[in-house]
């Protein structure tokens, strides 16, 4: 898979440099190999996708793709893989991150290189003030935490909650985000369980199991999208706990539209807060998601993780419009401080202060469509949202 990419990205860099073009070289860390795989391939397809549609904003700029594999998500590859293009490729640019600790282990090599970088998953609070050239276009799980937890208390009127949550980085920011919030807006959160790590998917029976056995209104859990979401949600049914009268409710990690299908009836009523799915109701996302079934199926579905990479890459382009293709780090992060962009999401910005995304959450509840697919329904809608650990300062984002 990984040769195909390369080859790929050779394929576009030569096919752009027919017309002549200024060169810019983006080098992309990414998982190309192994359980974030999946993931990697959402995101190369969304940055082609912006440079397939958004031509005319690309001229007269020639994008390369140099991507290297961050193999897993322990941090050593990725940072090994971020030196190399520093070093060896000379990229203009630093691109991709899929995972929190990969992100977290590359900044000192960022900071080194002094060279404009974009997060376009990787989600814990901190990380863009590991290093003053990060710049985010995903999301932080502040967003979508704090935002649920307010919601769930408010909307939802659950006084009880349990917290399940994958034991790494984003994790632990996912349950501070809805504790604070949903405590502050009168709810109690009465169990956090961590469930494993993020490098394989655990048996999550007996953490459920412990859920249900406090009887919680809701259960809030956050686990990485993909195999991880899918487990979930068989678990959450074969242990009939929306019968016990637990509602399962999380980020939108936890229903990624990759896998929402193949998830079943199980998934029928689950809650979420997020940025993105693929039934937003926009004109940009109808215009985007039936462009995306074109080039890769008409089964194919775009998600979060495709529009990070997507927004990325519209970020890019307007740095590199800004300073006319000479991408030096620090005036890149002041370029980036003025980006406003309409998504597939809807209307996003960047923070000039932060360097986090400004976008909307929209909480969500799956539905059977009248086509007996499952979709995301939106019943409600925050609109530009910080990130909430910056902008109360809470540690360790004060």
């Amino acid at each position: 898979m990984l040769k195909r990419i390369l080859a790929a990205s050779a394929a576009l860099a030569v096919s752009t440099a027919l017309a002549g073009a200024q060169e810019v070289k983006v080098g992309v860390v990414l998982p190309y190999t192994g359980i974030g795989a999946e993931f990697a391939q959402l995101i190369d397809r969304g940055m082609e996708m912006y440079l397939k549609l958004n031509a005319d904003k690309v001229k007269p700029y020639q994008i390369k793709l140099i991507k290297r594999d961050a193999k897993n998500p322990g941090g050593n590859d990725a940072r090994v893989a971020t030196q190399e293009l520093l070093t060896q490729e000379k990229v203009d640019v630093l691109a991709g991150w899929v995972y929190s600790p990969n992100a977290i282990a590359s900044a000192p090599v960022v900071n080194a290189g002094k060279k404009f970088a974009v997060i376009m998953n990787a989600g814990t609070a901190h990380i863009t003030q590991m290093s003053g050239y990060y710049a985010r276009t995903s999301f932080s799980m502040w967003h979508a935490g704090y935002a649920m937890g307010e919601a769930a208390a408010k909307q939802l009127k659950a006084k009880t909650a349990v917290v399940g949550y994958t034991d790494f980085p984003p994790g632990k920011d996912s349950l501070n985000a809805f504790k604070r919030a949903f405590e502050a807006s009168g709810g109690k959160v009465i169990d956090e369980i961590p469930m494993g790590g993020a490098g394989a998917v655990p048996d999550f029976t007996p953490f459920f199991q412990r859920a249900k056995d406090k009887k919680p209104d809701v259960f809030f859990v956050f686990v990485p999208a993909g195999d991880h979401a899918a487990a979930v949600t068989r678990t959450y049914g074969a242990l009939g706990m929306r019968q016990a009268g637990i509602r399962l409710i999380g980020p939108g990690d936890i229903t990624q539209d990759t896998k929402l299908q193949a998830m079943g009836d199980a998934a029928i009523g689950l809650i979420t807060m997020h940025h993105y799915h693929a039934d937003l109701p926009n004109a940009e996302n109808k215009r985007f998601v039936a462009e995306w079934k074109k080039a890769y199926g008409a089964n194919a579905v775009p998600d979060f993780m495709a529009v990070g990479g997507y927004d990325g890459m519209a970020l890019i382009m307007h740095v590199a419009h800004q300073l006319k293709g000479k991408i030096d780090g620090d005036a890149a992060i002041k370029a980036a401080g003025t980006f406003k962009f309409n998504s597939p999401r809807g209307p996003i910005s960047i923070d000039p202060d932060t360097r986090d995304i400004v976008m909307n959450e929209y909480l969500s509840e799956v539905v059977k469509g009248p086509d007996g697919r499952l979709m995301q329904k939106v019943i409600g809608q925050i609109d530009n949202v910080k990130d909430a650990c910056k902008a109360q300062k809470i540690a360790p984002c004060k």
